[in-house]
C-alpha cells in the first residue's frame, strides 16, 4: 500500500522537527534572541516610555529571584513560603553598608558577593531544623521564618537603631562599577545610556550569569540528587544520598540567588524598608515557578517575567474604560487584581503543569492522567 501523504499540520510539525534538530538553527536563535535583549531597551523607550524600561529591569530581577526558589521547589521539590527572606537579607545587608545609616559605604563589589554568602547562611539557619518536614508542614515553617524576618526589620530600631525598623533605609548608594555609576547617563558608541538602560545591562548580565548556574547544577551530580529527593526521599537515602546536606544545600543556593537579587534591588532603589517584603511577594515568586513550570528553566523565566509584567499592562484597563465607555465603571485597581487572578487560575485549569512544562513533567502527568 503506498503511504497517505501528510497533512500541512503534519508536515509543518515534521519540518519544525528537523529545524530544532539543526544546530544552525539553534545558534541563529540564540544569536537573535541576543540581539533582542540587547536592542529590548531602547525598543521599549521608543514604543512604551522608559517606564517600561524599568519594568524589564524588574523583570530580570524577579528571574533571578523564581531561578532561586526553582533549586528549592523545581529541583528538590520542598515548599518554601519564605522565599521573600532571603531577598530581604540581601537587600538589608546592601543598604545597612551603604548608605549613611551607618556612615559606611562599601562598594558594590564587595558587598553583592558577601550578601550573597549572609543570605546563604540564613538558608541553612532555615534549613537545619526543618529537614525531617516535608509538605504543609515545611510551608508553615517556611512561611513563619519569612514572617519573623519582616518583624525582626520592622522592629529592630530600639534600644540600638539597626535597621531603622518602618521608616526603612534611604540615601543608598547607587551602584558603582569602579568609578562607573549606573545612575548617571553615559555615552558609548555614541548612543546615550540612561541610568535605567545601565541597571538593565547589569541585571542582565547577572541574569545570565544565574541561569548558566541553574543549568550546570540541574545537569549535576547535585542535581540528579535533588530530583531523587524530589520524587521519593525514602529511595534516595536507600540509595546512598545524604539526604541531609542535599536538601542543606538546596535552601544554601537558593538563599544565595535570593541575597543576589536583593543587594541590586537595594542599590537600583536606593530605599529599602520592610513593606517591600511581605508574605505577598513570596507567594508572587513562587506562582512564578509554579506556573511557568517548576523545574524547568525556561518555563520558569516566562513565568517570572509574565507575572511582572501582566499586573502593570492591567493598569491600562481605566484609560480603556474611557475609552470605549466614556467612563470609568469599575474602579481600575480592583478591576486590575481580579483580572490578574483570573488568569491565574484560567492557566491552571488550562495547564495544570504549567506554560512551559519540561518534557519529563508532561510525561508523568500523562502517565497520571491515563492510570486515572
Amino acid at each position: 500500500m503506498s503511504a497517505q501523504p501528510q497533512s500541512g499540520a503534519g508536515r509543518f510539525t515534521g519540518r519544525w522537527r528537523e529545524l530544532r534538530r539543526d544546530p544552525r538553527f539553534a545558534w541563529a536563535a540564540v544569536l537573535a534572541l541576543a540581539l533582542l535583549l540587547v536592542a529590548l531597551p531602547f525598543l521599549t523607550d521608543w514604543i512604551a516610555g522608559r517606564t517600561w524600561v524599568r519594568i524589564a529591569a524588574f523583570a530580570l530581577l524577579y528571574i533571578m529571584l523564581a531561578l532561586g526558589l526553582n533549586i528549592v521547589v523545581g529541583y528538590a521539590g520542598l515548599l518554601d513560603l519564605g522565599y521573600v527572606a532571603f531577598f530581604a537579607v540581601g537587600a538589608y545587608f546592601y543598604a545597612l553598608l551603604a548608605s549613611p545609616h551607618f556612615d559606611l559605604h562599601l562598594p558594590f563589589w564587595l558587598l553583592l558577593p558577601a550578601g550573597a554568602g549572609v543570605a546563604c547562611m540564613f538558608g541553612v539557619l532555615l534549613g537545619a531544623p526543618t529537614l525531617k518536614l516535608r509538605g504543609d508542614y515545611l510551608a508553615i515553617v517556611t512561611l513563619g521564618f519569612g514572617e519573623i524576618i519582616r518583624i525582626f526589620l520592622l522592629n529592630l530600631n530600639a534600644p540600638v537603631n539597626i535597621t531603622n525598623g518602618p521608616q526603612g533605609v534611604n540615601l543608598i548608594d547607587p551602584i558603582h562599577l569602579g568609578d562607573l555609576s549606573l545612575a548617571q547617563a553615559h555615552a558609548v558608541l555614541g548612543l546615550e545610556l540612561p541610568a535605567v538602560y545601565n541597571y538593565y545591562y547589569l541585571f542582565l548580565l547577572l541574569t545570565l550569569a544565574v541561569i548558566f548556574v541553574s543549568m550546570r547544577l540541574e545537569d549535576s551530580r547535585i542535581g540528579r540528587a535533588w530530583a531523587a529527593i524530589r520524587e521519593d526521599e525514602v529511595a534516595a537515602a536507600a540509595m546512598g544520598i545524604n539526604t541531609r546536606n542535599v536538601k542543606l544545600l538546596a535552601f544554601a543556593m537558593g538563599a544565595s540567588f535570593g541575597g543576589v537579587s536583593g543587594g541590586l534591588f537595594a542599590g537600583f532603589q536606593g530605599f529599602v524598608s520592610p513593606e517591600s517584603f511581605t508574605i505577598i511577594e513570596s507567594i508572587m515568586i513562587l506562582c512564578m515557578v509554579v506556573l511557568g513550570g517548576m523545574g524547568h528553566i525556561p518555563g520558569v523565566i516566562v513565568g517570572a517575567v509574565l507575572l511582572v509584567v501582566l499586573p502593570e499592562a492591567l493598569r491600562y484597563l481605566g484609560p480603556l474604560q474611557s475609552l470605549v465607555f466614556g467612563r470609568v465603571l469599575a474602579d481600575p485597581a480592583d478591576l486590575r487584581l481580579l483580572v490578574f487572578g483570573l488568569a491565574l487560575i484560567l492557566v491552571m485549569l488550562l495547564r495544570p503543569s504549567g506554560l512551559w512544562p519540561s518534557a519529563l513533567r508532561r510525561r508523568e502527568l500523562a502517565a497520571a492522567g491515563g492510570r486515572a
